[in-house]
């Protein structure tokens, strides 16, 4: 098997996702989101890439089976009734309800990858089932940071780093030169990944805006053990599926 890693789904070509894994990671937050919405019994989650898109989207849906969420900017979207908060995603407000979800990097990121034959999400709150599902599935697999902006985030690196050590302890692989460096980037910190956390753009930013709660339940490695997947534009349970 062969992991490759794209620091931004900006810096990567469609035709190189045929036949492969796909795993989507945004780690602050939206991967952390999803994968906690869908751990509290959200039906399924709809990811688009546009306010706009989501507005348009929910006029032939009864207001009661659905849930308009998302960001801008890292703030919640005007009107809507979550933002990309994942503390907002209890059980009581999504249980059964379908989540439709936009956020400034995260959903972009996966609609870049949808046409792709098998698409998860990873974040550090299900670091070590994700690194099961590849193990199990065998097959090639990349992994596309969503990033910041456009640009390269530490978080998402540092999460990918996760998942290598976590695969690298079921089996052995061989890997692109980013994915080894997302280890080794990983490795001095993996006691205490706050540390090396802090210093990234987008931490800095959401800590500014006060979201140090959503920092420390998504620097939370192993919280679940779910694998969230992208199938026909909707991201249930893998088992589910």
């Amino acid at each position: 098997m062969f992991l490759q890693t794209f620091e931004t789904y900006n810096s990567i070509n469609e035709r190189e996702l045929k036949d492969k894994n796909v795993v989507v990671i945004d780690t602050l937050r939206a991967t952390s989101v999803i994968t906690t919405a869908l751990y509290n019994g959200a039906k399924e989650i709809i990811p688009v890439s546009e306010v706009e898109e989501a507005i348009e989207l929910v006029k032939s849906l009864d207001k009661k089976t659905y849930l308009l969420a998302g960001e801008r900017n890292s703030t919640k979207i005007e009107g809507f009734d979550l933002s990309n908060s994942p503390l907002e995603y209890t059980r009581e407000k999504v249980e059964n309800k379908t989540i439709i979800f936009t956020t400034t990097n995260g959903t972009k990121a996966l609609k870049k990858v949808s046409l792709a034959d098998n698409v998860i999400l990873g974040c550090l709150l299900n670091a070590s089932a994700v690194a099961d599902y590849i193990f199990k599935e065998g097959k090639d697999t990349i992994i596309v940071c969503a990033g910041t902006e456009g640009k390269f985030s530490f978080d998402d690196i540092i999460t990918a780093g996760v998942i290598y050590k976590k695969l690298s302890d079921l089996m052995e692989f061989e890997s692109d030169d980013l994915s080894k460096a997302s280890y080794f980037l990983y490795k001095p910190y993996e006691e205490n990944l706050y540390e090396v956390m802090k210093h990234g753009y987008h931490f800095k930013r959401l800590k500014e805006l006060g979201y140090d709660e959503d920092i420390d339940f998504c620097l939370t490695v192993d919280k679940f053990c779910i694998v969230p997947k992208l199938i026909n534009g909707v991201i249930r349970k893998s088992e589910d599926l």
